[in-house]
């Protein structure tokens, strides 16, 4: 008989969360979901110009401000279908089940994972977690990246692969979270093949999706001692969002959507 498991989720308020949490629940009992409050845009920016440059920043906001609404709005058949396709269940995470925190790096979280003292803490869609969370908390962290480490670290792993023409990369990893961006110990990995008719805004579901699939296989490996990591994929970068000047010429030269 399998030894049971106390699992909690550090998650952000994205929708892969929830869709994690309900993948996960139909295998696993989630003792309690800690819940961060986003980052604001602002922040995020900011931080992200002094990495960038200003200009492409500029060229980032530009595409989130005038084509992702408009990519947005022509895919929302598309988005249903691909739902429906995945299976993914948008249900609310159970109110009782979440402990909101200001952030998964507070004082307070750090309290309350010392407090649930879980086997495996999962993490889903929420910041990096800092040095003071991973080395005062006895729990192994996993999380889900959307993209196949390390050569598609970051965000949109899916589309940056696809720009590249790099189909054999174009996926989904697990992995134990350390202290850096993506950096963990690759777990499990697979790949993703979205259609013709998928675009930006639906191609990270094929990832959500295929995440659950492989986060749920971690888990029953993890309870049975049977976890093992694994060397990732040649190349090491960190991807972000296009601009929308990149947005169009991949658009237009290269046929991603």
């Amino acid at each position: 008989m399998e030894r049971e498991i106390k699992i909690v989720m550090l998650v952000g308020e994205a929708k892969s969360s929830t869709f994690m949490y309900n993948g996960l629940s139909k295998h696993f009992h989630i003792e309690k979901v800690i819940q961060e409050t986003p980052v604001s845009m602002k922040k995020i920016m900011l931080s992200r110009a002094k990495r960038l440059g200003y200009f492409n920043v500029f060229g980032q906001i530009l595409f989130g401000v005038l084509l992702l609404p408009m990519i947005r709005f022509f895919s929302k058949k598309q988005l249903e279908n691909v739902l429906s396709y995945l299976k993914l269940d948008s249900t609310p995470i159970p109110s009782q089940k979440i402990i909101k925190v200001d952030s998964v790096n507070s004082n307070k979280s750090l309290q309350i994972l010392q407090e649930l003292d879980a086997d495996v803490v999962v993490v889903n869609g929420c910041r990096i977690i800092s040095k003071k969370i991973l080395n005062n908390v006895s729990s192994k962290f996993i999380n889900t990246h959307e993209g196949i480490t390390p050569k598609y670290r970051g965000i949109h792993g899916c589309y940056w692969a696809l720009v590249n023409n790099d189909l054999e990369n174009c996926g989904v990893t697990v992995h134990f979270v350390d202290a850096g961006v993506d950096t963990g110990e690759v777990l499990h990995q697979a790949t993703v093949l979205p259609t013709k008719k998928d675009n930006f805004t639906t191609y990270p579901f094929y990832q959500t999706a295929k995440g659950i699939e492989l986060m749920v296989k971690t888990l029953h490996e993890f309870r049975e001692h049977s976890l093992v990591s694994k060397k990732g994929v040649e190349g090491n970068f960190i991807w972000y969002h296009p601009t929308i000047f990149q947005y169009l010429y991949y658009r237009i030269f290269k046929g991603v959507k």
